[in-house]
């Protein structure tokens, strides 16, 4: 994947709609976390949500 946009600009995205994508991602993780632990498939989408808030972040650190 050598097209993938390195910042927040690279993207065409306004810096404030790659906030708000990363607010939605904490979200979902919060509402979808439980103590008494997760099966497989929650365990894999979790994964998928935080991948794409640490990929949303690393944007969200060149568009700031």
């Amino acid at each position: 994947m050598t097209d993938t946009p390195k910042t927040g600009a690279d993207t065409g995205l306004p810096a404030e709609t790659l906030f708000e994508i990363s607010d939605m991602l904490v979200l979902a993780l919060d509402a979808t976390a439980r103590p008494q632990g997760y099966s497989q498939s929650e365990r894999e989408a979790r994964s998928y949500v935080r991948s794409a808030l640490r990929r949303c972040e690393k944007l969200i650190g060149g568009a700031a």
